[in-house]
């Protein structure tokens, strides 16, 4: 991908300054992607850079509102329609949505070139959430709701992977799943002591967990030791050997930390 785990985006920009922001509605899994000001090379190469952490993160759609973005000969029609075929070919694949002016020279370049067939625009932001949203199935997703950040949390969460687990055909995935949603669970009582939600997503080779809390500030990087001095065991060095791979981001009231794990790891050549 270009990028290495952990994927961080946190206050609800990247780290990098430019005029990228982004914001994830753990409920729906849409991540919204918002790119402003002048389109450059820096612009260009910030924005392909915080496209990969969110697609990391293999949400259900991406947002991308560009209605305030300054493109004048519509050089950014590119970046689209690359985004598009790398949404389209993951596995389930990622649907893009774009929010765009109804009239200009980035709007008729995408129609020029075809995009708009294949991805939805939109003239609005709450038009692109209403239409994302609706067309979203709900069938792959267990979720534990306003779960207190008490000493018997992992294992509520842990009870719930079990569930996924059967009822996903994925018994390999229940002792590492178990391990990972302990870690985020136990990292969320400690340093963020809101209420939480967790949750699980199928996906076709694995399973997705989050925690969202209440506090905006992300983790830190792990360790190159194991803290197992840690109440929460291990830490997030533990989720990065056991996920293939990890990552916070912003939401509208807090944070959300993620890991993905996978039936093969390392599958053969």
């Amino acid at each position: 991908m270009g990028v290495d785990p952990p994927y961080l985006l946190g206050n609800g920009e990247d780290n990098s300054g430019s005029g990228v922001s982004v914001t994830c509605d753990v409920d729906t899994a849409v991540v919204e992607m918002v790119v402003s000001g002048q389109w450059t090379r820096r612009l260009a190469l910030d924005t392909y850079t915080v496209l990969q952490k969110c697609l990391a993160e293999h949400p259900a759609a991406v947002i991308v509102d560009v209605r305030g973005l300054k493109d004048r000969h519509a050089d950014s029609a590119a970046m689209w329609l690359a985004a598009h075929r790398t949404t389209a070919g993951l596995q389930p694949p990622v649907q893009l949505a774009l929010a765009v002016p109804g009239s200009g020279p980035l709007s008729r370049r995408l129609d020029w070139i075809g995009i708009s067939r294949s991805v939805p625009i939109f003239a609005t932001l709450e038009q692109a959430r209403t239409a994302v949203v609706s067309r979203r199935p709900l069938t792959d997703r267990l979720q534990l709701t306003r779960l207190a950040p008490g000493p018997g949390a992992a294992g509520v969460a842990r009870d719930l992977i079990d569930v996924a687990c059967e009822a996903w055909g994925f018994p390999n995935l229940r002792h590492p799943g178990r391990l990972v949603i302990s870690e985020l669970v136990a990292n969320a009582v400690q340093h963020a002591r809101t209420p939480m939600a967790v949750t699980v997503w199928r996906r076709q080779s694995g399973l997705h967990l989050s925690v969202r809390d209440g506090s905006p500030r992300l983790p830190g990087q792990p360790a190159t030791t194991p803290a197992s001095s840690r109440g929460g065991g291990q830490g997030l060095l533990l989720v990065g050997t056991l996920a293939s791979s990890w990552g916070a981001m912003s939401t509208r009231d807090g944070k959300m930390v993620w890991a993905t794990i996978r039936s093969c790891r390392h599958p053969s050549p």
